[in-house]
């Protein structure tokens, strides 16, 4: 009788991932429970470090001067916000990109689009996650409590749809751009942001009705910014952004769900106050 095949683990590389993950959050607690200056110059690095990472990913024939020019914008709108001249946030990021593109258009190798691109795609959220979080202390700050609404369900929606994926397995969602996700996985992590928003909103007083409707569309922009980033992985042919996250890849790996929530959550507290939705 044929031995049967031996079973893969269903969650490979569960271990790294994890370690990678409590170690992040854990460097992370201390400067977004202080916010202010500690969280801006945090935001700076990671978005610096994505910067890095985005260019190295998209530009084949890579100059210092590609690296340097977002670093520049994102470190010159921080400072905007904190001497409340934000206003110019949207100029500096258009300025930004338009040196990203003329640098690259000196250049003949790889597609010009992608470093102009790139700049908006990192500095906007970057800048609004110092913005939404602001100078309070604790958890009783208004934006300690929305940041970490967002986080949560963020989170709460990749675990999800990783268990759930890879447990029920089922038709892929979008094979083009992402193999792997299946909608097995998509409801899963929709299920859990929900129910964890939902948890979040009760014990601090926000709304668990509110906070778990408003978890679905965060949820789905979420997937939508993963799949932005599968895309443009599978387009230019690599695997992950960069190596520093064990299991994780690299930080524009693990930060893209979280940029396009925070395009989104700028968007909603411009048509809607967001604060005031859960």
């Amino acid at each position: 009788m044929t031995e049967p095949a031996t079973r893969q683990p269903i969650w490979k590389n569960l271990g790294a991932r994890f370690v990678s993950a409590v170690v992040m959050a854990g460097v992370l607690f201390i400067p977004f429970y202080f916010g202010g200056y500690f969280w801006a110059v945090t935001m700076g690095l990671l978005g610096a470090r994505a910067a890095w990472e985005w260019v190295d990913m998209t530009d084949v024939a890579t100059k210092p001067l590609a690296y340097g020019i977002p670093v520049v914008g994102l470190i010159v709108a921080i400072i905007a916000h904190f001497t409340e001249n934000g206003h110019w946030l949207y100029g500096i990021i258009f300025v930004t990109a338009v040196i990203a593109f003329l640098e690259r258009l000196t250049r003949k190798e790889g597609e010009k689009i992608w470093a102009p691109f790139g700049v908006a795609y990192i500095v906007l959220p970057c800048v609004v996650a110092i913005m939404l979080r602001g100078s309070g202390v604790g958890w009783d700050d208004q934006g300690f409590k929305l940041l970490t609404y967002l986080f949560l369900v963020v989170i709460a929606a990749d675990v999800g749809a990783y268990f759930g994926g890879s447990y029920f397995k089922g038709p892929k969602l979008v094979p083009k751009l992402s193999p792997k996700k299946t909608w097995s996985g998509l409801l899963s992590g929709i299920f859990l942001g929900v129910i964890l928003g939902a948890l979040f909103g009760y014990f601090l007083k926000m709304g668990p009705v509110k906070a778990g409707i408003v978890a679905v569309p965060i949820v789905l922009i979420s997937v939508l910014g993963d799949f932005f980033e599968s895309g443009i992985k599978r387009r230019m042919n690599v695997k992950d952004a960069g190596d520093i996250l064990p299991g994780h890849g690299g930080i524009l790996d693990r930060l893209d769900s979280i940029l396009m929530v925070m395009i989104f959550a700028h968007f909603l507290t411009y048509v809607f106050n967001l604060f005031e939705l859960i």
